[in-house]
């Protein structure tokens, strides 16, 4: 039996959350968001070292996320709709869960065992997110990239 989460962030984690549905709200939703509000960015099963899950990110580091994510989500997720980028508020989101093309699955939860997302934004500290097993080197190495000291 699961324990009933206890920290705001797991209970926005395991939580009512509302789908970007298409592309084009998923480029309204990318202008709401604030890079300058105080993110953290994960991606479980990618270590990020020395900068701790736990740390927020800089404005710019959030921007370059948001631009780099978008590009990825457009190239790799060859669908007329987004349907992978989810919130707990398409508003004014304290968590964003962004699920890999690559490994989808039923990321809505009616199979027994969903992925978790590839990608997670917060505006309250991370906690509890180990990965099932590794993310693949590809997404690995994209991570690098991004998070150079990672």
């Amino acid at each position: 039996m699961d324990a009933t989460p206890t920290s705001k962030f797991q209970r926005l984690y395991t939580g009512r959350l509302w789908s970007v549905l298409d592309w084009n709200q998923l480029t309204a939703f990318w202008q709401r968001i604030d890079p300058a509000a105080g993110w953290y960015i994960v991606a479980p099963g990618v270590p990020r070292a020395p900068t701790s899950p736990s740390s927020q990110v800089d404005a710019a580091t959030v921007a370059n996320f948001i631009d780099r994510i978008d590009t990825l989500l457009r190239a790799e997720h060859r669908e007329s709709y987004c349907g992978i980028v989810y919130a707990n508020d398409l508003e004014n989101p304290l968590l964003i869960k962004i699920f890999d093309p690559n490994n989808l699955g039923s990321s809505c939860g009616s199979s027994k065992n969903p992925p978790g997302p590839g990608w997670i934004m917060s505006r309250l500290p991370p906690e509890g997110l180990e990965a099932a097993r590794p993310a693949p080197a590809g997404r690995q190495r994209w991570w690098r990239e991004l998070f150079p000291d990672s």
